[in-house]
């Protein structure tokens, strides 16, 4: 986490090609501040001078601004981010070769950004919770090769396969709201109220999907040159809960995660590619080899996440009757 200017904060991701450049990155941030505070250090260093120090380091460290579009802590975010990379790297862009989307944005939600045309679009899961099944719900799929190098150049090249995302409304910020208030709205909403949250009468936390109206540049559907497939998927755990009305972290769901992993090895595997027939021959449950293969397609709704609160995936939506 590095600071710019007034108090703007933003998360960046660090790749470094092996211990040695990993020990002179250290020894440059013990020299800004202290490393050890609360897991996520902050050094009031500016993002453009960051990037130019590592690239003195090292031209073989990649650096990407995590989630991108978070209200705070994200380059784009509504609360202390940007307008524009360049208004972030300044002389520093070039060296800026992908974006991480988050979870509350998507592909085609930053194909609306002209900006990022020419930026590698990539995911990974930001976690900062103890729980495991925090780890792996977004990822990047690389052509298979052997080296860091290999890694760094198809991120550079924009030539790796695909990501898998969340749907964005399951993200925390993707909606805005007021946790405190139990209020959340579509951005459509928030300009109605004036930005204003109708229980306390503060201004609401505009969250991905406001931003990104915000700042867009190319119109809704646009898509990029050289765009890579994506998958939007909910996690494993998610949907194993929905299926039995269960907590995400429920012992239940943790036996049943548990066993589907002894019967097919990983979780991308079983969200991705295991076939009906599969399942069937393993004696899984119907309904959930049923919720397994929807969300493979996105077809699970989410009533959206906001102001620290994930979102929440639903079935059998009651319909409502307008008065």
């Amino acid at each position: 986490m590095y600071t710019q200017g007034t108090g703007r904060r933003v998360h960046l991701l660090l790749l470094a090609p092996s211990l040695d450049i990993v020990e002179k990155i250290n020894l440059y941030l013990d020299g800004k501040g202290r490393r050890d505070y609360d897991g996520r250090p902050i050094f009031k260093i500016s993002a453009d001078e960051f990037v130019k120090s590592m690239m003195g380091i090292s031209e073989d460290i990649e650096i990407i601004p995590a989630h991108i579009w978070t209200p705070w802590f994200g380059v784009f975010g509504s609360k202390s981010g940007f307008n524009s990379l360049r208004g972030c790297f300044k002389d520093q862009i070039n060296n800026i070769h992908a974006i991480e989307t988050g979870m509350s944005s998507d592909p085609p939600m930053n194909w609306m950004i002209k900006e990022l045309e020419n930026k590698s679009i990539i995911s990974f899961s930001d976690s900062h919770s103890f729980w495991p099944f925090r780890l792996g719900r977004e990822a990047t799929i690389f052509n298979k090769t052997d080296s860091y190098k290999g890694i760094i150049k198809q991120i550079r090249e924009n030539n790796f396969i695909a990501t898998i995302e969340t749907d964005p409304g399951y993200g925390i910020y993707h909606y805005d709201g007021h946790r405190n208030c139990n209020f959340s709205c579509s951005p459509e909403k928030t300009k109605e109220l004036g930005g204003i949250c109708p229980v306390c009468n503060q201004k609401l936390t505009l969250g991905v999907d406001y931003r990104v109206q915000e700042l867009a540049e190319n119109p809704q559907g646009f898509k990029i040159k050289n765009s890579k497939q994506f998958y939007k998927l909910l996690p494993l755990h998610e949907i194993i809960a929905l299926d039995i009305g269960g907590a995400i972290e429920s012992k239940k769901v943790w036996e049943i995660y548990n066993s589907l992993l002894q019967d097919f090895e990983n979780e991308f595997d079983i969200l991705l590619k295991v076939s009906r027939e599969d399942f069937l021959k393993k004696n899984i449950d119907g309904k959930l080899i049923a919720l397994i293969l929807k969300n493979r397609k996105g077809n699970i709704k989410v009533i959206p996440g906001y102001d620290g609160v994930y979102g929440k995936p639903i079935i059998n939506e009651k319909q409502t009757t307008l008065i």
